[in-house]
C-alpha cells in the first residue's frame, strides 16, 4: 500500500484510516476531512483499525499501571 491519496475507488491507505481512527478517538475533527473519510475509507477498514487501536490503549494502560503499582 502506498501512502497516496486513495482517489479512484481503491479505498485508503493505512495511514489515512490510522489517522482518521486516531483522530475519533480523540474527539476533534473538522468536518471537511470527515467528508474526506467518508469517501475514501471502507468500515470493515475502520472496524479494524478501531479494534486494534483499542487494544493498544487498553494495553498501554495496562503497562502503564502495572509499572506505577510495582513495588
Amino acid at each position: 500500500m502506498s501512502g497516496g491519496s486513495g482517489a479512484g475507488g481503491g479505498g485508503a491507505s493505512l495511514t489515512q484510516v490510522a489517522r482518521a481512527v486516531l483522530w475519533s478517538f480523540i474527539g476533534i475533527r473538522k468536518s471537511a476531512g470527515y467528508e474526506d473519510d467518508i469517501a475514501k475509507i471502507r468500515p470493515a477498514q475502520v472496524i479494524v483499525a478501531g479494534i486494534f487501536g483499542a487494544a493498544v490503549f487498553v494495553g498501554s494502560l495496562v503497562i502503564l499501571v502495572r509499572f506505577l503499582t510495582a513495588k
